[in-house]
């Protein structure tokens, strides 16, 4: 691969690692205000960036699934008890993982470590990478069950 190629696939991750950041900037604003995310997406003055939006628009419209998931996966846990930033990096994640399949399971599994590891406690991102890790054998995987 050419280094020019590199440059450009490295930029592009860079936006949707941002986007992913800005996704659980805005949820979490929407949670603090006891709000949903598209009135936070209203209330903007400058639209995000794209995916960020989609991001947004897709833990708002399937949220009760999402939901359900984390449940029916947090042994131990109830939504209320886990860190807001974890819990909205779990529905960021969640909804990449149902709905979003050109992204890899991988991808979307790091992706949400790394910002729990970098905005949540000490124990968020083994917590989240566990949790994703189930959800995705439970909806990528085998997704009939």
């Amino acid at each position: 691969m050419a280094d020019s190629e590199r440059d450009d696939r490295d930029e592009r991750d860079d936006r949707r690692s941002e986007a992913r950041e800005r996704a659980l900037s805005l949820l979490y604003e929407a949670e603090a205000k006891s709000i949903d995310g598209l009135a936070v997406l209203a209330a903007l003055p400058v639209r995000p960036d794209p995916l960020a939006v989609v991001l947004v628009e897709g833990v708002t419209a399937h949220a009760e699934q999402i939901d359900a998931l984390l449940v029916a996966h947090a042994r131990g846990w109830t939504l209320e008890r886990m860190p807001v930033i974890d819990r909205t990096l779990l529905r960021i994640a969640t909804y990449e993982l149902i709905d979003r399949p050109d992204v890899p399971t991988a991808v979307v599994i790091d992706e949400a470590v790394t910002l729990a590891k970098r905005f949540s406690t000490d124990d968020s991102g083994r917590f989240v990478n566990g949790m994703l890790s189930a959800i995705a054998r439970k909806v990528r995987d085998h997704p009939e069950q």
